[in-house]
C-alpha cells in the first residue's frame, strides 16, 4: 500500500514548494490562533493559491466558531477540514465538506479507539495524535503499543492517519505497526515552530517510501 503523506503547519512559500516537490499528498494550514503556526486569512489565501492540482489543502481548527470556518472556506474553497478539538460528529459534518477528526490519545492509552472511529464514521479520516495541551504540533508520541492493530476494525481501516511525534527516524516503525492509510508530520520536520527543514522533509518522505 502506498502510504499517503501530509505535512502540517506550513507557514512559508519556500516550505510549501519544497514539500510539493517531494510529492506529498496534502499540506496543513493551522487556523488555531493559539498556535505558533497560525496563519491569518491573507497569508492562508496566498499560500493555498500556490498549490498545484491534486495536492490537498487542509485547514486545521480547534473548537472554532462558525464564522472562523466560513472565512477559511471562503479563502480556500477546495479545502479539506481538520478538527482537533472537542467537536461532535454533527458539528464536523454540518459543513458538507470532507473532514478529518483528531483522536487525542492519552499516554496511558486509555482510549476507546474503536468507538471513536465508529462515532466519526462520516469522517474521511481519523487522525491518531497524542493528547497534549497544545492540540497537536508538540512532537509528542502516544503509545503505539496500547492498541491491538490486528483487529479487523482497525487493520482493514483505510481511514487511519498516524500522527504525533513522527520523525524520519521513527515513521517506518509506525507504519509497520499501525499500517495507517496516511501519516501526518509537523514538528518532526522543523528547525523551529512553523519553520520547516527541507532536508528533514526529504528524509521523512524517503523513510515513508522505504517502509514499503
Amino acid at each position: 500500500m502506498h502510504t499517503r503523506i501530509k505535512i502540517c503547519g506550513i507557514t512559508r512559500p519556500q516550505d510549501l514548494h519544497d514539500a510539493v516537490a517531494l510529492g506529498v499528498d496534502a499540506l496543513g494550514f493551522v487556523q488555531y490562533p493559539k498556535s505558533p503556526r497560525h496563519l491569518d486569512l491573507e497569508t492562508l489565501r496566498h499560500l493555498s493559491q500556490q498549490l498545484p492540482a491534486f495536492v490537498t489543502p487542509v485547514l486545521l481548527y480547534v473548537n472554532a466558531d462558525a464564522a472562523e470556518i466560513e472565512a477559511g472556506l471562503r479563502a480556500v474553497p477546495n479545502a479539506t477540514l481538520q478538527f482537533h478539538g472537542d467537536e461532535s460528529p454533527e458539528a464536523c459534518a454540518q459543513w458538507g465538506r470532507p473532514y478529518m477528526k483528531a483522536a487525542r490519545i492519552p499516554d496511558n492509552g486509555d482510549f476507546d479507539l474503536l468507538k471513536y472511529v465508529q462515532d466519526f464514521s462520516g469522517a474521511m479520516a481519523v487522525l491518531l495524535d497524542a493528547k497534549i495541551e497544545a492540540f497537536g504540533g508538540g512532537g509528542h508520541r502516544f503509545n503505539w503499543a496500547a492498541f491491538d492493530w490486528s483487529q479487523p476494525q482497525l487493520n482493514a481501516n483505510t481511514r487511519l492517519v498516524l500522527s504525533g511525534g513522527l520523525t524520519p527516524a521513527n515513521v517506518t516503525d509506525g507504519i509497520a505497526l499501525v499500517k495507517p492509510w496516511a501519516v501526518d508530520v509537523s514538528s518532526g520536520v522543523e528547525n523551529a515552530k512553523g519553520i520547516k527543514d527541507a532536508a528533514k522533509m526529504q528524509a521523512f518522505v524517503h523513510a515513508v517510501r522505504q517502509a514499503h
